[in-house]
């Protein structure tokens, strides 16, 4: 085919779309369904008109062909473990006696059995549910969900692409379930799980599917010649299938790399790759193996995980370089728009020459169709588009709300001195274990308390205005009596004030920094019903005023305890926000960490002696090849030291990390030089205890042992045997004992009987220790 026949038939299509709905309906109705208070029957039928709103908003925007089975009450990765039947024994009775209960059991457990270990979608905020695998699993198809939702389409006569997790990326993000040998890799299950997916491609054949999209993102990352030739077998088996629709592997997140020549390769109908984050390398790659000839490719082009409008001119040049590369060039975002917000025109309270700079999911969706139409009729047919696009990106390059020169001036003065502590850690821990005075294996929590509906009443009230400022105080005071005095009376050593003032870890400081903006009704999934609103890091960042002093003062006159300081680190407020993309991560970070500083100071200054600088997303953040990450780690870290590196020795710094695979980056943890890091390890059964220990990590380390996400509450048995895992790693003198995270989503009766249980632990094994006095 010539360029010229691909370019004519370039059409737009997106890989899958926000489910929550404009106002949350699906958030709404899943809990209502826990509650007790909306029926299974209506909680279907919300999902399903919201499946259909979102059909037909892009259909008639001008998507071609939309996507199926993306939707999910939960999670995308559990939808494909119930697919392959990969349901855990503990969990099997749930299933077989009613299958959403047992949906919802594996995703949050119950008080009899634990949920699905859960950790971050590759370098996202989003969060998945494990697969747990074993030699001894049995895969069985039910493609009730993907032929259904496929059906509900085509009913409304639309194009429609199913889209799957590709067998290979579910097997690599799998892991061993618990019980099995160490050492087992679920990817030699490979070939007992085709057949399965061959059973469900069939299924969604007869159903009417044209084209289905298998996601290998695991494929962008660093793999192993076995692991590419495992991906080379998978697409020659599924590709010699008679029958079966059209298949269309899609790549996302950064380069395709090594895995490219292998799926081109493979008798597959289509590819989809990123042209926003690995452009360059796609492109170099795609030439190398002689484009993709009599095949389909999906370019990503339009970025779908930020909120800046698209550069048109940039994406065109790129997809005319496409063009003669494959027999037909679509336009695509560059993954699943799930992780952009619904409807940047909802944002009415942003100032509206930077309202022109964004695009959220609905309005990339236009881009793309745009793009489409531009590649294929000429872009004279859409030379207002372009010219307004012109506009819109000159008038971020050249606004003033981008750019401080005093905040850049003291950027650039920063030397390698300010990102040093004055005292080895060796000095410091002694000079803290003085002026503290805590036991061994102290307890605290990680920050957050229940958010109750008083309060939240309360936030809204303020907002609407039926609120005054000093009744808001009042409640806020109010909220923070309770909670120091609940910690005091369980026992708790090292006390939190419980950020009732605070909506979110993020944007909470976000509000008070210049250069951020805030959303109403910028929603994104984080993970179940979990839906946070990512700030906007539009322009230079600096703090006019303290941000948490009040409150953390309030809190420590209550008490003779310490209370800790709260703030959040510098990578998390990057990677939990959407950053500027017009100079480079680094940068900003470093302005970041400095308006932090300030705030550190300010805290040791009015007796604060501990303070907590959290970092959950510094793995999260790293990049997905090997050689990308020196020097991400580099700038990250000395950007947590920058922040925290100017407070005395006997102040202790603490940070905290959750739901991530840590093991990556044990160097990093050790280069952060926190005096005391949390970590999730509930769910994990302690698995970063001992990699800690392996890596020799030397300082004082506090493995969850309370899983917050899941409404279980953990007896204090089970506390104590966790505890006593992570004492064979961790020496008593250097453990802490606390939950895995923050409490905010959690009610108050079952906190109160966790952290009860959580101390009686503490006080059992600290009996055990030697030395102890019973």
């Amino acid at each position: 085919m010539t360029s010229t026949t691909a370019a004519a038939a370039a059409r737009a299509t997106v890989y899958g779309y926000p489910r929550q709905g404009q106002g949350r309906e699906l958030k709404k109705a899943v809990e209502g369904y826990w509650k007790g208070t909306v029926t299974a029957a209506a909680l279907r039928d919300t999902a399903a008109g919201l499946r259909r709103a979102t059909w037909r908003q892009l259909a008639g925007a001008g998507v071609h062909e939309v996507p199926t089975g993306d939707f999910s009450y939960y999670d995308h990765v559990l939808d494909t473990s119930v697919m392959v039947g990969a349901v855990p024994a503990r969990h099997r009775a749930a299933v077989e006696a009613d299958a959403l209960d047992g949906y919802f059991a594996m995703a949050r457990g119950t008080q009899e059995v634990a949920p699905l270990e859960m950790t971050k979608w590759f370098d996202t905020n989003y969060h998945y549910l494990v697969p747990e695998l074993g030699p001894d699993t049995v895969f069985t198809a039910d493609s009730a969900k993907q032929v259904g939702e496929l059906g509900e389409a085509l009913a409304l006569g639309l194009a429609a692409r199913p889209v799957l997790v590709g067998p290979v990326t579910y097997l690599l993000l799998a892991k061993p379930a618990p019980g099995v040998a160490e050492g087992f890799e679920p990817l030699t299950l490979l070939d007992r799980l085709l057949p399965v997916y061959a059973e469900v491609l069939a299924d969604l054949r007869a159903a009417g599917a044209e084209w289905v999209q298998l996601d290998e993102p695991a494929l962008v990352q660093d793999r192993t010649p076995a692991e590419l030739n495992a991906a080379a077998r998978a697409y020659r088996d599924l590709g010699r299938l008679t029958d079966r629709p059209k298949l269309l592997v899609a790549s996302y997140f950064d380069r395709l790399g090594e895995a490219l020549p292998v799926l081109a390769k493979a008798p597959v109908d289509g590819l989809a790759l990123d042209f926003t984050r690995a452009a360059a390398a796609n492109l170099a790659a795609l030439a190398a193996v002689g484009g993709l000839p009599g095949k389909r490719l999906v370019a990503g082009v339009v970025d779908g995980r930020n909120v800046w409008i698209d550069d048109f001119e940039q994406s065109l040049s790129i997809l005319g370089t496409l063009l003669g590369l494959a027999d037909r060039v679509d336009v695509a975002a560059s993954c699943s728009l799930l992780h952009v917000p619904l409807d940047a025109t909802a944002e009415r309270d942003l100032d509206p020459q930077v309202a022109r700079w964004l695009a959220f999911a609905r309005q990339k969706t236009t881009e793309v169709v745009t793009l489409a139409r531009g590649l294929a009729q000429g872009t004279d047919t859409i030379a207002a588009e372009l010219a307004a696009n012109r506009a819109d990106l000159a008038s971020r390059a050249g606004s003033a709300l981008t750019r401080d020169p005093a905040v850049r001036a003291r950027a650039a003065a920063v030397t390698a001195a300010d990102a040093r502590r004055s005292q080895p850690y060796p000095e410091r821990t002694a000079a803290q274990r003085a002026h503290l005075g805590l036991p061994p294996l102290p307890t605290t929590t990680i920050g957050s308390f229940p958010q109750t509906g008083e309060l939240r009443a309360a936030r809204a009230g303020l907002r609407a205005g039926r609120l005054d400022e000093a009744a808001y105080e009042q409640r806020v005071e109010a909220e923070i009596r309770e909670v120091v005095a609940f910690q005091e009376k369980a026992g708790i050593d090292v006390l939190v004030h419980g950020e009732p003032e605070r909506n979110d870890m993020v944007q909470y400081f976000a509000e008070q920094l210049t250069g951020y903006l805030a959303t109403q009704h910028g929603w994104v999934q984080s993970y179940g019903t979990r839906y946070v609103r990512p700030p906007i890091l539009a322009g230079d960042v600096s703090r006019p005023e303290p941000m948490t002093l009040r409150w953390t003062r309030y809190a420590q006159s209550l008490t003779r305890r310490p209370v800790k300081g709260m703030l959040t680190g510098p990578v998390t407020m990057l990677a939990w926000s959407f950053v500027r993309d017009d100079q480079p991560l680094a940068d900003t970070a470093r302005q970041v960490a400095l308006a932090l500083r300030d705030e550190v100071d300010d805290l040791e200054a009015a007796g604060t002696a501990v303070i907590q600088v959290d970092e959950p997303a510094l793995r999260e953040t790293l990049p997905l090849r090997e050689a990308d990450r020196p020097a991400y780690l580099a700038w990250a870290t000395e950007a947590f030291r920058l922040a925290t590196a100017g407070v005395r020795p006997d102040t202790q710094i603490h940070t905290h990390m959750c739901y991530a695979e840590f093991g990556d980056i044990l160097t990093a943890i050790d280069d952060l030089d926190a005096d005391v890091v949390s970590l999730e390890a509930a769910r994990s059964h302690m698995q970063v205890a001992g990699e800690l220990a392996g890596a020799g990590y030397p300082r004082e380390v506090g493995p969850g042992v309370y899983d917050i996400h899941s409404p279980r509450v953990p007896d204090a048995r089970e506390a104590a045997s966790l505890l006593r895992t992570g004492l064979k790693a961790i020496p008593a003198e250097r453990l802490w004992v606390n939950p895995d995270c923050g409490l905010k989503t959690r009610a108050w009766p079952e906190v109160r009987a966790s952290l009860e249980n959580l101390v009686a632990a503490a006080r059992e094994v600290r009996g055990e220790l030697p030395g102890a006095t019973s």
